[in-house]
C-alpha cells in the first residue's frame, strides 16, 4: 500500500486518523494534548511502515503525530538523500519519488509508505534538469484564470507534478512490490480562486474550489478503471485502503470504506454527502448531492446553496424536514469530530 500526495497538517491528520481537524487553532498537530491518536495504520500488522518527503517532517509537528502514533515507522527526510536541495521543501518531488523506490525494492515484506510531495506547491520550483523534458506554456493571465489557474508558473507546476507521478510509476512497474501494491493518490486541499465556466458559480462565489481534491486508487490487479462521482472525503481513505487489502482493523474514524455495498447504494443525504471545513474563513458545511450547506461558526449564521445549478434555490427549497437533516449531520460531524480529537487514543484500538 502506497500512498501520494502533497499534504497540509489539517489534511494530514484527518487521513492518518481519519477524523477532521475542526480545531480553531491553525492546526491540531500542534496541540500536544492531541498528539496521541489512534490509527488503521498500526492495525495493519506485519507490513513496514514508511513515510518519505522531501524536507524536514518538524513543519507543523508532523513528526510529533508520525512518531507518535505509529510503530516502528522508518522516516526520511532530506539529509536522508543524496539528491541535492531545491527550494523550501526540500529535495525535487521526482527525486523524492525515485529515492523511495531504491529503499521500497528492497523490502522484502509488505509495506505500508507515504510519500509526501510538495512541488505543485509555491514557489512552484521547477528543476534545470528535468526542463528539458517537459513543455512550459505560457498563457494570458484572463485565459488562465478562466480556467481556475492564478498564474503560468502554477499551470506549469501542475505540468511537472504529472511528469514526476509518469517517473514514479514507470520506475515502481520494474519492481516486484508493483502488482501486489495498492497505489493512492490525493491532494491536500484546493485553491480558492475562479472556477470559470467550468463548475456552478457556488465553486468559486462560496469557496467550494477549496475543497476539491483529487483521489485516485490504482490497483490493476484489484480495481477496474472507472471514474465514480461519489461524495467522499479524506477521512474515508485509511478504512477503503484496509478493506481493499482484505486486513481486519478496528475503525475508530469518521471514515467509510467506499467500496462498500451498502456506501454505494445509500442514495439518501446520510449515504451521499461529505462534511466540509475551511478553517480560513471560521466554516464548516455538508455538500449533498443537490446542495452546499455552509454553516459560520463565528457568526453562528447559515446559509445554502444549489451545488449543480446557478439558478437561485426557490422558497422552501431544501423542504425543512431535509434542511434539518443537512443541519443537524453538519453539527454532528463537527462535535463528534471535537470529540474524538480528545478521545481517540491508541488505547482505544491498538488491533483488530
Amino acid at each position: 500500500m502506497l500512498f501520494s500526495g502533497l499534504w497540509n497538517s489539517k489534511g494530514h491528520l484527518a487521513i492518518i486518523t481519519g477524523i477532521p481537524d475542526v480545531t480553531e487553532r491553525k492546526t491540531a498537530s500542534r496541540n500536544p494534548s492531541l498528539v496521541d491518536q489512534h490509527t488503521i495504520m498500526n492495525d495493519i500488522k506485519g507490513y513496514g511502515k514508511f513515510y518519505f518527503l522531501g524536507g524536514s517532517a518538524s513543519w507543523a509537528n508532523i513528526r510529533g503525530v508520525l512518531t507518535n502514533n505509529s510503530n516502528d515507522l522508518h522516516m526520511y527526510e532530506q539529509e536522508d538523500y543524496s539528491s541535492p536541495k531545491i527550494d523550501v521543501w526540500g529535495i525535487s518531488d521526482k527525486n523524492l519519488f525515485l529515492e523511495a523506490n531504491k529503499v521500497l525494492k528492497q523490502q522484502t515484506k509488505p509495506f505500508f509508505a507515504i510519500i509526501q510531495t510538495a512541488d505543485n506547491h509555491r514557489p512552484y520550483t521547477i528543476p534545470e534538469e528535468d526542463r528539458k523534458q517537459l513543455e512550459l506554456k505560457s498563457f494570458s493571465k484572463d485565459s488562465l484564470e478562466k480556467n481556475g489557474f492564478w498564474s503560468n508558473e502554477e499551470l506549469n507546476a501542475y505540468t511537472y507534478m504529472d511528469y514526476t507521478y509518469k517517473i514514479f510509476m514507470e520506475a515502481a512497474a520494474k519492481e516486484k512490490y508493483f502488482t501486489n501494491t495498492i497505489f493512492v493518490f490525493v491532494g491536500d486541499h484546493g485553491i480558492r480562486g475562479n472556477a470559470g465556466d467550468m463548475f456552478p458559480k457556488v465553486w468559486t462565489d462560496q469557496g467550494l474550489t477549496t475543497q476539491h481534491v483529487p483521489l485516485l486508487f490504482y490497483a490493476p490487479s484489484m480495481l477496474q478503471p472507472a471514474i465514480v462521482e461519489r461524495k467522499v472525503s479524506q477521512v474515508d481513505i485509511m478504512p477503503s485502503v484496509a478493506s481493499l487489502a482484505n486486513i481486519p482493523v478496528k475503525n475508530t474514524t469518521l471514515g467509510r470504506n467506499v467500496f462498500s455495498v451498502s456506501f454505494t447504494a445509500d442514495s439518501s443525504i446520510a449515504g451521499d454527502h461529505t462534511f466540509v471545513l475551511d478553517p480560513d474563513q471560521n466554516l464548516i458545511g455538508l455538500v449533498t448531492s443537490k446542495y452546499y450547506y455552509q454553516y459560520n461558526l463565528r457568526s453562528k449564521s447559515e446559509a445554502v446553496y444549489p451545488l449543480l445549478s446557478n439558478l437561485p434555490l426557490p422558497k422552501g427549497d431544501p423542504e425543512p424536514r431535509l434542511m434539518n437533516e443537512i443541519r443537524n449531520l453538519t453539527m454532528g460531524y463537527f462535535e463528534a469530530s471535537r470529540y474524538l480529537l480528545f478521545n481517540n487514543k491508541k488505547s482505544v484500538g491498538s488491533g483488530p
